[in-house]
């Protein structure tokens, strides 16, 4: 029987390029030998998958990701995502850590294998997850790549977490991997606040802690708090039908069984309304909720409403709708003067992005091509303005004051608080309460689109609370990993001193 065996061995102190093209043709010879794969089991067939991929992505080449990838996954997933997608991500990848070092390999399921590697551009782990078939050949049926959980000896002061956040973002920001804003606080306390990167390449105009960015989905946060005060002020309930309020739902089978509830946990069944008729037409026709309701004029159920989680735009979307009809008043008029206003976000709106409207960053999109990276900006893909399911703007300051009035019952009572900042298992929303994603160490909202990455994060063990806005798609993600793991070494510090 031809047992796996670890490639590392065979060049235990090779540095050179010439050695890392030798365990690449190495690893491609094993991956692409069937006989071989054969006479393994799923856990071997997983543990060498998850190093050649690692090696894969080390060798920085688009040639070599295409091959490996059209010749090692498995067929079920290429129909889930095609073989360029997968090679762009592969190129963001490489892009975010400039290589990685594998640390181990663990087994997890007889066919999935946990990898620990260390970034190379900023040396912070991440934990590989590889699942490949039961059966031989073992092609890769998902790969995943997440921030490794903080060890849980760490313990560091405020001090020491404001430096290592620093060292952390001029590494990604010199690289080009981060281009925002980032505020970490505790309490209503600023540890850390700095801007990066360019708010306009056109005219090189830097962000400064004041830019405003497109918040992506996190608006879905303010919709929520405003059908939360609406229930306070008796206006509605959170089991009413969506029909009592919109009884000219086109769907009416939808109108009669989708509760708020049901809305606010992206378990209606509903879907996404950007669809080809928004993305064929002009942007400047979509202003109002209504002119967006009208994209999802034909949408029907997808299934029955609390017998699942999907994510959806047009659920959101709905509510905007509700609050119209529940409070009297256009959905924006009410966000500015229930939510924005009693918080005292002054930099935070859904402009007209046809109007000047100053200190917007642009959003900028790295397109991976053959050449090397060229950047292109959004301006003509996302909408003209945002609304009830995202694309309004904000300020880290501003979200900041959210936060805060949030935790203190200023924007609502502080058991509707918990309720909306908890998970809903009782309708198969086991992450996500009621517009605000919810796991037991912190809540909040990301954002994200081509040139939008953005998140909010509040702590469940302390007062910390972490906001970052980047104008690159995916901007955020590699920041927010490195604060979740930094605030997790200092859990046992207390709460902020007011």
């Amino acid at each position: 029987m031809v047992k796996y065996f670890n490639l590392y061995n065979l060049f235990p102190s090779e540095k050179s390029k010439r050695g890392t093209a030798i365990i690449l043709f190495l690893s491609a010879l094993l991956a692409f030998t069937p006989e071989i794969f054969a006479q393994q089991t799923a856990a071997e067939a997983a543990e060498q998958r998850a190093r050649a991929w690692v090696e894969a992505i080390n060798s920085n080449n688009r040639a070599a990701w295409r091959k490996f990838i059209s010749e090692n996954y498995a067929k079920s997933s290429l129909e889930r995502m095609p073989v360029e997608p997968r090679v762009n991500n592969f190129a963001r990848i490489y892009d975010e850590t400039r290589g990685m070092n594998i640390q181990s390999v663990r087994l997890d399921k007889p066919n999935e294998v946990f990898v620990s590697a260390k970034s190379n551009l900023t040396g912070m782990d991440s934990e590989i997850v590889v699942q490949v078939e039961e059966q031989a050949p073992f092609n890769i049926l998902f790969i995943s790549l997440r921030p490794s959980a903080p060890s849980a000896n760490k313990k560091l002061t405020d001090k020491q977490i404001a430096e290592e956040l620093d060292a952390h973002l001029k590494k990604l920001a010199g690289a080009d991997v981060f281009s925002g804003v980032v505020l970490l606080a505790r309490g209503e306390r600023v540890l850390y606040e700095k801007a990066f990167g360019e708010a306009n390449k056109d005219f090189k105009a830097l962000n400064n802690v004041n830019t405003k960015f497109n918040l992506g989905s996190m608006n879905k946060m303010f919709t929520a708090v405003a059908i939360a005060q609406l229930v306070e002020a008796g206006k509605l309930s959170f089991d009413d039908p969506l029909g009592k309020f919109m009884p000219d739902f086109p769907d009416k089978e939808a109108a009669e069984k989708i509760r708020i509830k049901h809305l606010l946990s992206h378990t209606s069944g509903l879907g996404n309304y950007f669809n080809r008729v928004f993305f064929e037409g002009s942007r400047a026709r979509f202003r109002t909720v209504d002119d967006f309701l009208a994209l999802a004029k034909d949408e029907k159920m997808q299934f029955e409403p609390g017998s699942k989680w999907q994510y959806s735009n047009t659920g959101m979307l709905v509510l905007g709708k509700v609050i119209e009809k529940a409070s009297g008043q256009n959905y924006f008029d009410y966000v500015r003067e229930n939510i924005y206003k009693k918080a005292g976000m002054t930099n935070s709106d859904s402009y007209d992005l046809d109007n000047i409207n100053p200190n917007l960053a642009v959003g900028y999109e790295k397109d991976f091509t053959e050449q090397g990276i060229v950047f292109r900006n959004n301006i003509f893909m996302h909408v003209i303005k945002g609304g009830p399911a995202g694309g309004g703007y904000s300020t880290v300051g501003d979200l900041l004051k959210f936060a805060s009035a949030l935790r203190e019952g200023r924007l609502v009572g502080k058991e509707y608080v918990k309720l909306l900042t908890t998970p809903k298992p009782e309708l198969n929303s086991p992450n996500y309460g009621y517009g605000f994603g919810a796991n037991p160490e912190s809540f909040g909202h990301s954002g994200g689109f081509p040139g939008i990455s953005s998140e909010l994060v509040m702590f469940t063990g302390s007062d910390y609370a972490a906001v970052v806005l980047s104008n690159y798609g995916f901007g955020s993600q590699p920041v927010t990993g490195k604060i979740r793991g930094l605030v997790g070494a200092c859990a046992d510090c207390g709460t902020a001193k007011k």
